[in-house]
């Protein structure tokens, strides 16, 4: 089997893994003390009565050991949808065999299959080697932008 045709939609039986791949990806990115998410919050989000939220797994051997979690974006320039990654990660034993490339081909299928015009995630600076990964896809740094985000204490401020 092509490493292409292993990458699903996720299931429910599903959601204990990605919480469990969401932490990993935390502890990677060194933030653990950031992630917050329970199962029964992403059981919600993927599978609830008006799912925001999309995944992909990468199963191996019946253990789910990769994921890409991600959602519609608008693009008002452009018109159209498009999807936001917002957490692309494969435990660190299964890289290099190709699920990373495979789920983000996945997520691009769904671009040409809905009309969506834009694949777009986020890469910290320090992670080359995902930077380079990305790279030799084709995909571009969008340099001339900045994120920014409110959260905590500033979110609550601002929005009180």
């Amino acid at each position: 089997m092509q490493t292409a045709d292993r990458i699903r939609r996720a299931q429910p039986a599903d959601v204990p893994a990605i919480v469990d791949l969401v932490y990993a990806l935390a502890e990677y990115e060194r933030a653990p003390q950031e992630c917050r998410l329970t199962a029964d919050q992403l059981q919600t989000a993927l599978f609830g009565t008006a799912p925001a939220v999309f995944c992909h797994v990468a199963p191996v051997d019946d253990e789910v050991v990769g994921c890409a979690l991600w959602f519609l974006n608008y693009s008002t320039w452009r018109g159209v949808h498009g999807i936001y990654l917002e957490d692309l990660f494969v435990r660190p034993e299964h890289r290099g065999s190709g699920l990373g490339k495979a789920l983000l081909t996945a997520l691009a299928q769904e671009c040409v299959t809905n009309n969506y015009e834009r694949l777009e995630w986020s890469v910290l600076n320090w992670n080359t080697p995902a930077i380079d990964f990305y790279h030799s896809l084709g995909a571009t740094p969008q340099d001339e932008w900045t994120t920014y985000r409110l959260t905590d204490t500033a979110l609550t401020k601002l929005g009180s």
